[in-house]
């Protein structure tokens, strides 16, 4: 963790610093003293250097809402930082109005000069972040509001000084700066929807912009590439900088700022902001466990309110479905990536908010009623064509039978009939259905080519290829929970229908090579090496992961699954050999084809969302003590409280949430049964505050590093003799209650 300097200490009540140079105030250390509450627990720097792909980021926001922030940096390494937004507009999908302060007369290369700070003077917080500019010796804080932004920048005296505005996005924008040091503006993000910001200086300067590449008193622009800038007098030894931005119109993002931000001072904004976190934060209260793991935890649980977002304004939203503005009496959420989400960030969601989850698939609705189909991975511009699978409708299933049932679930359910009857399966595609997926429908798989075959279907992503084993597997999902809710639905007709293709991943098992391999168009199996063919990622078969992966890609039917294999021991063996099996190649060479399969436990991928329900699965077989032992290893080697501590693409909480899952002891292996399976918590005590007013308690005896094996379990004071309990069981404020000891008592829980 961090310290920071500051010219004032005002926030010492919020965060931890340390004065800056010449103050008096000494060095506060980065520990709080007495009992740390679950939000100082929170540290947003972990996992801020990413394995192989894509970091964390130490994002600032309110749980849920548009505005976040945080520095633009290659990563937590980077000692420089390139500029400050206004808000991220997607996670990992850009931002808009870009922001830097600098000293001296600005000159046209300030824009693209680096900024360096120290890594020791920098706090990240959910709330607040601050840094240290060590050439211009400027400080810099930054608190969010809901649609707002707040800066406070404290600049030396006795020097020029400006702040730089530019743009993310290559479309057309503007910057006026009006009477009453208000600056407007606009930008377009993704080629055509307008992001337009209002805001407010505390202190009148002198502002101009770069026109043809010369810098100009002009006080608007307009065009593309724009560039802006505002100057203070020498004098000048601090400056904030609050704002709004909307999605509607510029008149909309001065009410946004007027209502929400404009009589506010920056300390009553992050300290609202702190409440807010902590709010959240404390609905679940952990005790025992290492401190390490403590932070851990709220960390990932930090993480899993990071989306999607609310962008209703005023009861009025833009939609990117339609390109129109719509009124609406329920928030409108955008930017949710559902192939990593369903897993378990949805169902953690369905736990803790369900009423707000109830929301994001109404949400979910609105873009099917708007568009035409049912969304997948929905952002702000519509649906972003990402991955495969249709898995909002497991995740529409998965709702409904937990009792949300505060959506429209016949129009929900419409959506995801079209989607399985309509749409292409294709990865990275969205729209109508192709000559591919016309086999899938007729034989009950997504047909592949073989090695070196040229693609002949233009529909198919250059670089994404077909995919066609993982596109088979997870399409059976999809169109298993299209026929469960079918039958809860009473649509018998629609049941008869769909409830085979939930079985259509049987059509590729190789019962010889007891793996799941690909067909060609007329049903010959495609001989392949299931670690490594398939180009990059293996996506002309499976998907960022390889055959060893997909092996265990049937949720949906488990039982199916070990039968396939000839039974649980088999089926135990198997999964023993999955964490065991070498690489046969050096790490290199296989990283080269498969960067996403990070987090590396023989062929096990803990870096990768379809790895999270695997260790689980040793519950459906004789040793549910082995799931005990993977997940506190797993959980002890790949997710500390560093900036290490993520071994894969975090994907705004859908890694995150399985640490919050698995670190409470329990885990929805299925998405679509209202179930959950226990692994190990590394807390002694956990208690969930459920919105019904009860409380879901885990008591885990004797737990610890070394004491994570099962003895014996109760629920409600009963014996408890298989590793299972309901979710209603759960909102029912149950308690689960686990005897911890250091040897696997291997007769528990065996079903």
């Amino acid at each position: 963790m961090k310290k920071i300097t500051r010219t004032l200490c005002s926030l010492l009540i919020l965060v931890p610093f340390v004065c800056l140079p010449g103050s008096a105030k000494p060095a506060v250390p980065d520990t709080i003293p007495g009992p740390k509450q679950p939000v100082d627990l929170v540290d947003p720097t972990i996992g801020n250097v990413g394995q192989l792909l894509e970091p964390t980021r130490p994002t600032v926001q309110l749980p849920n809402q548009l505005i976040r922030f945080t520095p633009q940096r290659k990563d937590y390494m980077d000692d420089q930082i390139d500029d400050f937004p206004l808000t991220i507009v997607s996670h990992r999908l850009g931002q808009v109005f870009s922001l830097k302060p600098v000293v001296g007369a600005p000159d046209k290369g300030a824009w693209e000069k680096r900024l360096a700070y120290d890594h020791n003077l920098e706090i990240s917080r959910p709330w607040y972040y601050s840094t240290w500019l060590l050439n211009e010796e400027i400080g810099v804080e930054f608190t969010a509001g809901k649609k707002t932004g707040y800066y406070r920048f404290h600049f030396p005296q006795g020097k020029n000084k400006s702040l730089l505005f530019d743009v993310y996005n290559n479309g057309d924008a503007t910057y006026n700066f009006l009477p009453g040091n208000v600056i407007t503006g606009m930008e377009t993000y993704n080629g055509y929807v307008k992001v337009y910001m209002y805001g407010v200086f505390s202190e009148a300067g002198t502002p101009g912009v770069v026109e043809q590449d010369r810098l100009s008193t002009n006080k608007s622009i307009a065009g593309k590439g724009i560039k802006a800038y505002i100057s203070f007098p020498a004098a000048t030894s601090e400056v904030t900088f609050k704002y709004a931005v909307s999605y509607i119109s510029p008149e909309q993002a001065k009410k946004n700022y007027e209502e929400e931000i404009s009589r506010r001072d920056f300390d009553g904004v992050a300290a609202s902001g702190k409440k807010a976190w902590s709010d959240v934060m404390s609905q679940i209260k952990v005790k025992g466990g290492t401190l390490a793991q403590q932070r851990s935890f709220y960390t990932a649980l930090y993480r899993s309110y990071e989306r999607a977002v609310d962008i209703t304004e005023d009861g009025q939203y833009y939609s990117g479905y339609d390109k129109q503005i719509h009124h609406d009496s329920r928030p409108f959420y955008v930017d949710d990536w559902t192939w990593d989400t369903y897993l378990a960030l949805h169902p953690l969601r369905m736990i803790l908010h369900p009423a707000k989850e109830e929301d994001m698939l109404e949400s979910f609705v609105r873009m099917y009623e708007q568009s035409g189909w049912l969304p997948t991975f929905p952002v702000l511009f519509g649906d972003h064509a990402c991955m495969n699978g249709f898995h909002s409708s497991v995740v529409m299933l998965d709702a409904w039978r937990k009792g949300l049932h505060k959506f429209n679930v016949e129009k929900a359910y419409e959506g995801m009939r079209k989607n399985a009857t309509d749409a292409t399966m294709l990865p990275w595609r969205n729209g109508p259905k192709t000559v591919l997926d016309d086999v899938y429908h007729t034989k009950g798989y997504f047909p592949a080519l073989r090695i070196g075959e040229k693609e002949t279907v233009a529909e198919v992503h250059s670089f994404e290829k077909r995919q066609a084993v993982a596109v088979t597997l997870g399409g059976a999902y999809d169109d298993w929970a299209l026929a469960e809710l079918a039958g809860d639905l009473n649509k018998k007709e629609d049941q008869r229908l769909f409830a085979p293709r939930a079985k259509n991943y049987k059509n590729l098992w190789n019962a010889d090579k007891q793996f799941f391999l690909p067909k060609d168009g007329n049903g010959e199996w495609i001989d392949i090496n299931v670690k490594y063919d398939g180009g990059v990622g293996g996506r002309d078969y499976y998907d960022e992961n390889n055959g060893w992966t997909y092996l265990w890609q049937v949720q949906q039917d488990i039982p199916g699954l070990i039968g396939l294999m000839g039974g649980k021991q088999a089926f135990e063996n198997r999964l023993d050999q999955l964490f065991r099996e070498p690489l046969d190649m050096s790490r290199y060479t296989f990283w080269n084809k498969f960067p996403d399969a990070t987090g590396l436990v023989g062929q096990y991928a803990m870096g990768n969302e379809p790895s999270f329900h695997i260790p689980y699965l040793y519950n459906y077989t004789g040793a549910p003590w082995k799931t005990q032992q993977r997940i506190r290893f797993l959980l002890d080697t790949w997710f500390k409280d560093n900036i290490f501590g993520i071994p894969g693409d975090e994907d705004g909480g859908g890694m995150s949430a399985f640490v919050v899952f698995s670190s409470m002891g329990f885990y929805p292996v299925t998405p679509g049964i209202p179930e959950y399976t226990i692994g190990s918590p590394v807390f002694e005590n956990i208690q969930i505050a459920l919105p019904n007013k009860k409380t879901f308690t885990i008591i885990a005896h004797n737990s610890s590093v070394v004491n994570k094996y099962i003895q014996q379990a109760k629920f409600n004071g009963q014996p408890l003799n298989k590793p299972v309990f309901t979710h209603q069981q759960m909102v029912d404020g149950g308690t689960l209650e686990l005897f911890m000891g250091p040897k696997p008592n291997k007769s528990w829980g065996v079903q």
